[in-house]
C-alpha cells in the first residue's frame, strides 16, 4: 500500500473538522427539536416510538408536530451527507473507505425515516384513511417540499449503498432500508386530492406527475428486493410474503388512480408469487417430515 503524505492527512484532518463541526451543530439543532416533539406527544397522551398520524387528538397540535419532523428528517439527511463527504475524503486523500462514517450515514437515514413514518405511516398496504390526517396536517409545505425531500432521501441512502459496495456485510439490509422508503413515499401522497391536482394549469404539477412515478418504482423495486432476498438468502416466508405486500400497495395505487390494465398485472403477478410460495412451503414441510423419519429409522 503507497505510503500516505503527512499534507495528505493534514488536508485530511482538516476538512473533517470541519465536516464534524456543522455535524456537531445539527445535532444539537435536532436535540432541541426532539425535545419539543417529546414534550407535544406527552401533551396528547403518546408515549415515544408511537405512530402518531392519526391520535393526535388536536389537529393543530399535530400540524406543529409534524412539521418539526419534517424538520427533523431534511437535518438528518444532511447530516448523512457529510458523513458520505468525510468517507468521500477519505477515500481520495487517504485511500481508505472508513466504514465508520459509512455506518454513521446508515443510522442517520433510519432516523430520518423515523421521523417521516412518525408524519404518515410505517404500513406497505393500508387504506388512507388511516394514516390521511397526517398527510393533510403537511399544510405547510407544499407538492415541490414533499418530492424535493423524498428525492434527497433516496440520494441519502443511494450514497450509502454505494459507498459501502457490492459485498457490504449489510447488502440484505438494504432491502428493508429501500423499503421503508418506498412506503414513505407512496404514504405521503395525498390520495383524496391526487386526481383533481392532476392538472398542468395546478401549480406542483409537475412535482405530483414526478412524486407518484417515483412510487410506483419504488414498490416494484422493493418487491423484486424482497423477493431476491427470499430466493437468494433467507428463504424465509415473511420476505415473500413482504415482496407480496409491496406489490399489493401497487395494486392498490393503481386502482385508485383508475389503471385498470396495470391493477390486473400485478394481481396476476401476486398469484404467481402466492403460488411460489405455496410450493416453497409445502416443499419445505416434507422435506422436515423426511428428516424427522430418517431420524427415527436411524
Amino acid at each position: 500500500m503507497e505510503k500516505i503524505s503527512s499534507e495528505a492527512k493534514k488536508r485530511y484532518a482538516e476538512r473533517v473538522g470541519e465536516y464534524r463541526e456543522r455535524i456537531d451543530t445539527i445535532t444539537e439543532s435536532n436535540r432541541q427539536l426532539e425535545a419539543s416533539v417529546q414534550v407535544a406527544s406527552k401533551s396528547q397522551g403518546l408515549t415515544s416510538g408511537q405512530y402518531r398520524g392519526n391520535q393526535f387528538a388536536d389537529p393543530e397540535a399535530l400540524k406543529e408536530v409534524n412539521s418539526i419532523r419534517f424538520t427533523l428528517a431534511d437535518q438528518y439527511l444532511n447530516i448523512v451527507s457529510y458523513y458520505s463527504l468525510m468517507n468521500a475524503l477519505s477515500l481520495s486523500l487517504l485511500g481508505i473507505k472508513n466504514e465508520s462514517f459509512l455506518n454513521d450515514a446508515r443510522k442517520s437515514c433510519y432516523k430520518s425515516i423515523i421521523y417521516m413514518e412518525e408524519i404518515v405511516s410505517p404500513a406497505i398496504d393500508s387504506p388512507f384513511s388511516e394514516y390521511q390526517q397526517g398527510v393533510e396536517s403537511l399544510e405547510a409545505f407544499d407538492d415541490r417540499n414533499k418530492y424535493r425531500l423524498l428525492c434527497k432521501l433516496g440520494f441519502a441512502i443511494d450514497s450509502v449503498i454505494e459507498g459501502f459496495g457490492t459485498f457490504s456485510k449489510w447488502k440484505w439490509s438494504f432491502v428493508e432500508l429501500q423499503g421503508r422508503y418506498a412506503v414513505i413515499a407512496k404514504n405521503f401522497l395525498n390520495l383524496k386530492t391526487f386526481i383533481m391536482q392532476l392538472d398542468p394549469r395546478i401549480e406542483g404539477y409537475s412535482e405530483r406527475l414526478a412524486h407518484v412515478q417515483l412510487v410506483k418504482k419504488l414498490l416494484q423495486q422493493s418487491a423484486d428486493r424482497y423477493r431476491e432476498k427470499y430466493e437468494l438468502s433467507t428463504m424465509r416466508l415473511d420476505d415473500i410474503k413482504k415482496a407480496i405486500l409491496y406489490l399489493a400497495a401497487m395494486k392498490r395505487l393503481h386502482t385508485l388512480l383508475g389503471e385498470v390494465e396495470e391493477a390486473e398485472v400485478v394481481k396476476k403477478k401476486m398469484e404467481i408469487w402466492k403460488t411460489k410460495m405455496e410450493d416453497d412451503q409445502k416443499k419445505a414441510e416434507m422435506a422436515e417430515r423426511m428428516e424427522k423419519l430418517k431420524k427415527q429409522g436411524g
